[in-house]
């Protein structure tokens, strides 16, 4: 039955961005049609057919064995406080307890100065060709956007950087997508952090979120042509776009300008929480306080907290996408919380929730993983329209108006990425166990 309420809440998340359309009247149906058979389809290979089955769980295997390569160089530089709880040091001392700083967040730099010395070598730049493809003859985008779309799925505002050329003079429904699907898929070094954070309560999640990037950068395009839909003619429509990058003149140079770039990416992070994570209890105070007053003269008892509140505005949609009833409302907290201070606190707290089984169904744990993996969160709207407008200063303006939809347009879009994830749920999968 949930799988049934999952995949009806695919037609009904495209629903909700029809009815925030800023154009009622035009529809691209070719992009929603072939979208939604794309998203199908690949779920359908990943999770249905063996021979999908078996690249997933190979290539859940690889990026857990990369990440405990990574894990090598923080053992190295921070000793016992980079050792995980419940493992043992090189000389048997044991963990001093999770500390994210020391043992989560420096994987990052391992990830980016991988995937800059992959640049070199040329692969990823025919992987996200051979994605931008895909998506320009079947949904018949831009090869421009088409291009940054799948560049998105690997990397993260950087992705804009493959467009450059053709950037400042993309239309408004291009940029609208650019910056929802940058918003709504995650980079590859973050999703380092996120594995680490959740392999313990969720020995499959590597895979799952390799999926859940691809399977976004789709609901992202189908979600932003619905709710800012094509009314100019893109330059590059029907246009094999190539991927504009400059290449560094070693993989000597590729690794370190990869380390560079991750550490600074792990300084955004840190500030990014502590400075949300800051405001967001400032906040809670203030509703609290107000919040506290109401309960007493109401006899209600209402959870005022930011977090709290916006989970009650998701908790529709989550049941929607088919977490089951009992544990609706702490998903739906979660995915509140992810809107205010980032999928990276998120993870963190789903994997305590799952650890202390606040959340007890494994179809629930799935859903909330594809739910949060991506960058919907008001950090980032920040994060990409500022760092999109400092490409094109010209179309500052454009980004600033088209930024809020399209922050609500990732954030459907990861939503339906669960939905499509419970609709091919089964308990009893290997992918799927808790």
């Amino acid at each position: 039955m949930y799988n049934l309420v999952s995949f009806a809440g695919i037609f009904v998340l495209m629903g909700v961005a029809w009815l925030l359309s800023c154009d009622r009247k035009v529809v691209n149906w070719r992009a929603v049609l072939w979208g939604t058979a794309l998203q199908l389809l690949f779920a359908l290979f990943i999770f249905v057919v063996p021979a999908g089955t078996q690249a997933f769980l190979i290539i859940n295997d690889v990026v857990v064995q990369v990440l405990d390569s990574a894990s090598a160089g923080t053992r190295f530089v921070f000793g016992r406080l980079a050792i995980p709880p419940g493992g043992l040091g090189d000389g048997g001392e044991e963990s001093l307890g999770f500390i994210l700083a020391f043992q989560a967040l420096p994987t990052i730099i391992f990830f980016a100065s991988l995937m800059s010395a992959l640049y070199y070598a040329g692969v990823m730049p025919r992987l996200i060709r051979f994605f931008a493809r895909i998506f320009t003859r079947t949904l018949r985008t831009s090869g421009a956007e088409s291009l940054s779309v799948s560049s998105n799925i690997f990397v993260g505002v950087e992705a804009n950087m493959t467009v450059l050329p053709h950037l400042g003079e993309m239309t408004r429904s291009e940029l609208c997508t650019i910056l929802a699907a940058g918003m709504a898929t995650t980079a590859s070094n973050v999703l380092a952090l996120y594995v680490f954070l959740l392999q313990k309560q969720f020995p499959a999640i590597a895979g799952h979120l390799v999926s859940a990037s691809i399977l976004s950068a789709v609901s992202a395009v189908v979600v932003s042509k619905l709710i800012f839909p094509e009314t100019e003619k893109p330059e590059t429509l029907g246009v094999d776009v190539s991927p504009h990058y400059e290449r560094e003149s070693s993989v000597i140079e590729a690794i370190i300008r990869g380390a560079n770039e991750g550490a600074k990416m792990i300084v955004g992070i840190v500030a990014l929480l502590l400075a949300f994570l800051g405001l967001v209890a400032l906040a809670d105070l203030v509703l609290g306080g107000i919040g506290n007053r109401i309960n007493l003269l109401t006899g209600l008892s209402i959870d005022w907290s930011l977090e709290a509140l916006l989970g009650y505005l998701f908790y529709p949609l989550t049941l929607v996408i088919g977490v089951p009833v009992a544990d609706a409302l702490e998903v739906s907290r979660l995915i509140g919380e992810r809107t205010v201070l980032t999928e990276v606190k998120a993870y963190q707290d789903l994997a305590a929730a799952l650890a202390s089984n606040a959340i007890r169904s494994p179809r629930s744990a799935v859903i909330a993983a594809y739910a949060l993996c991506g960058f919907a969160h008001v950090a980032s709207l920040a994060i990409f329209v500022g760092g999109t407008a400092a490409l094109v200063p010209h179309r500052t303006k454009d980004l600033s108006r088209i930024g809020p939809r399209a922050l609500v347009a990732a954030t459907l879009a990861c939503l339906m990425t669960a939905a499509v994830a419970g609709t091919f749920y089964t308990g009893s999968s290997v992918l799927f166990g808790k």
